[in-house]
């Protein structure tokens, strides 16, 4: 279960503040994909960051770093959008279509763009940049809040991760969830990560990956419609839990690494 944006926002903020080394930033990310490449949605986006539209040869991470330092990019927020919770992507509705198919995207208010990954070969992501229209930020959850909060889900939610009983629906369920927070752990941060939004990004992880097995595990169709909507519905709020603490340890590390490199 790779999340590119995660590392992408982090280490992006880092270099923007001088706290990381471009060369680092570029290593990061090459745990995700062997090759990036980089466009702009749109003629506009392309000018205004001289970086390649859809239909030129596409460019390369190095050039979009240094294309959002020119465009003033401080901020960095992971965006973790789902139908109908696009809050954050600044009302564009293609901008928040592609990042729900994706499944996440990054913002840079201050230069007035987000960046949306997309595997389009073995090993290939494309970041796409869209124009962000308004620069409002979403909705800001505290660490501590964020941390809380999923612990009561995991406690509601309970009951209904007992009742799925993954270990006994389809044999290697719990090998299958440990090799999918093993791939998310991959994941390389810059010296100086807080450690308590990084335990909290390994806890959401762990939920994260138990609900997308979870999700695929219904052997041979066995469970009725009713049943599989019943068991949604009663997981949807961890669901949503598990993406407030995700994107609440970004920010909490992008917040710290920031203001410990502008002390420095």
């Amino acid at each position: 279960m790779p999340f590119p944006s995660a590392t992408f926002a982090v280490w992006a903020s880092a270099w923007l503040h001088g706290a990381a080394a471009p060369d680092d930033t570029l290593d990061a990310l090459a745990i995700w994909a062997e090759m990036h490449e980089v466009v702009a949605d749109d003629e506009g986006t392309a000018t205004a960051l001289e970086l390649p539209a859809r239909d030129e040869r596409a460019g390369q991470l190095a050039a979009l770093l240094a294309a959002l330092r020119k465009a003033g990019a401080t901020t960095t927020r992971l965006v973790i959008p789902v139908p109908g919770d696009v809050r954050g992507l600044g009302g564009s509705t293609r901008l928040a279509s592609e990042a729900v198919r994706a499944g996440e995207a990054v913002t840079l208010p201050e230069a007035g763009v987000a960046v949306v990954p997309e595997t389009v070969a073995d090993s290939v992501i494309r970041w796409t940049v869209f124009d962000l229209p308004t620069t409002s930020p979403g909705e800001h959850t505290p660490l501590g809040e964020a941390d809380h909060n999923l612990s009561t889900a995991m406690r509601e939610a309970a009951g209904t991760l007992a009742s799925l009983d993954l270990s006994s629906n389809r044999s290697g369920v719990r090998h299958e969830i440990k090799q999918r927070v093993a791939t998310s752990a991959r994941a390389r941060w810059p010296i100086g990560m807080p450690q308590k939004a990084l335990r909290v990004w390994q806890r959401a992880t762990e939920v994260a990956a138990m609900l997308e097995v979870a999700a695929e595990d219904d052997p041979g169709g066995a469970m009725s419609s009713s049943a599989t909507l019943r068991r949604s519905e009663a997981l949807r709020p961890l669901a949503n839990a598990v993406r407030i603490a995700r994107c609440a340890a970004i920010d909490e590390a992008v917040r710290v690494l920031s203001d410990h490199a502008g002390r420095h």
